[in-house]
């Protein structure tokens, strides 16, 4: 219900176009380019995009006002693993586009063909305050590898998949050993296999490969941009001599590797600093859920953080929010994050800025400044807090609704009215 209030009493009926000039004065705005909030600071947008971000800024003749009235500016939220717009009701099978258990796709499978721009879950997150969100797979027939990811652009309008293909995922653990002949040694020596074979196919093209040869042509194409170091290789993995098997592949196959989970890596903060490999972590894995997580502990990204490890945050609630709330579940997982050590700063850039660049976005995304796309929220609170929400969303200088699927439920049955 605040949030419906706060909406009536900042917009008073505003809707800026993106050609419009548009001046939010008197709000504590984190550009997310500096350690610091801007204290009254006002924030001139025009054409859709960011002209000024400055304290006791001036307004510029005819420009509509917008009073934040204290309240915090944040960059719009960048999730960096999440699966919305590919399946809406759990448990049933045919609504679930994140896996492939069979057929010939291993590293070929690409979700990018199943999103559903128009989905109930893309539209609740694009009114909590995510702009972007890389898209992930669950697994495919040829383990270790899950296929390649998506990055969903969220606008005013509506969705698109901004970037098929952006990242190759693969998964070394407890629960994909079944699929690697029941150890995880065979992951790591099929993960290397198969970067040879896709280096041979790319010198040989076409030209049949040896008898021995484990990769279709599908997937050795599909690695290509792999090892033109074009995307990056995301190991989901949280076990600590896992990470250092990633870290040694990193090195030895000179790609671009980032870690998705690594409960156990801040046992490995000072060599996956050094190697310059980022860390997708959920901040509430804190608890050995599993023998490959037996050394979580809640300081994982505050310890992470201090190595200078580049961490973004992905919360999964055993998979729960990675479908569903994906926009406040890592506004709850960034404030835990906090709480548990990590600089204030550094847990809300691990949702906007951080994984921008680990998704290597456009310079400049996930911050404000002169001439970045005009993304951003305005908080009816502290954005890390969990019963925070917005009060203002744009995206490309455009308002979002605050009316969803949820929203009309919620009122329709609400038992006060």
């Amino acid at each position: 219900m605040k949030r419906w209030v706060a909406c009536a009493a900042l917009l008073l009926g505003v809707t800026p176009a993106s050609a419009e000039t548009l001046a939010i004065i008197n709000v504590r705005a984190w550009t997310m380019t500096e350690r610091q909030p801007v204290e009254q600071a006002t924030v001139v947008i025009s054409d859709g995009r960011i002209v000024s971000v400055l304290a006791h800024g001036p307004v510029p003749a005819g420009a509509k006002t917008i009073d934040g009235a204290g309240k915090t500016v944040t960059p719009s939220l960048i999730d960096a693993a999440t699966q919305i717009g590919l399946g809406e009701i759990g448990g049933v099978p045919e609504e679930q586009s994140a896996t492939v258990s069979k057929g010939p796709l291993g590293a070929a499978f690409d979700l990018s063909y199943a999103v559903d721009e128009n989905a109930i879950t893309i539209q609740q997150a694009r009114a909590d305050g995510l702009a972007r969100a890389l898209l992930y797979p669950d697994g495919s027939a040829g383990a270790p590898f899950d296929g390649v990811g998506a990055i969903l652009r969220l606008t005013a309008e509506g969705s698109r998949v901004e970037r098929p293909r952006a990242a190759m995922f693969a998964s070394v653990g407890a629960d994909k050993v079944a699929g690697m002949g029941g150890s995880r040694a065979a992951g790591w020596q099929l993960l290397r296999n198969a970067l040879d074979e896709a280096r041979d196919y790319q010198r040989l093209r076409r030209q049949p490969g040896t008898r021995d040869q484990l990769l279709n042509h599908l997937d050795a194409e599909a690695l290509a941009p792999l090892l033109a170091n074009n995307v990056p290789l995301v190991i989901a993995t949280d076990k600590l001599a896992d990470i250092k098997q990633a870290i040694a592949i990193a090195r030895d196959e000179k790609i671009r590797v980032i870690i998705f989970g690594g409960a156990e890596g801040w046992a490995a903060a000072t060599e996956l600093a050094a190697a310059r490999i980022p860390v997708i972590l959920d901040p509430f894995e804190d608890l050995p859920f599993s023998y490959d997580k037996i050394g979580a502990r809640r300081e994982n990204a505050a310890m992470l953080g201090k190595a200078g490890v580049q961490i973004a945050f992905s919360v999964s609630a055993q998979g729960i929010h990675r479908s569903w709330n994906a926009a406040p579940a890592i506004r709850e997982g960034a404030g835990y994050a906090v709480a548990a050590g990590l600089p204030y700063a550094d847990a809300l850039a691990a949702i906007t800025s951080a994984p921008a660049r680990i998704m290597s976005l456009e310079p400049q995304a996930g911050t404000l400044g002169p001439g970045t796309s005009a993304d951003l929220v305005m908080w009816d609170g502290d954005p890390l807090e969990a019963s925070t929400a917005p009060a203002l969303v744009l995206l490309g200088g455009r308002e979002v609704s605050p009316v969803t699927r949820r929203t009309l439920l919620r009122d329709r049955y609400d038992p006060r009215r």
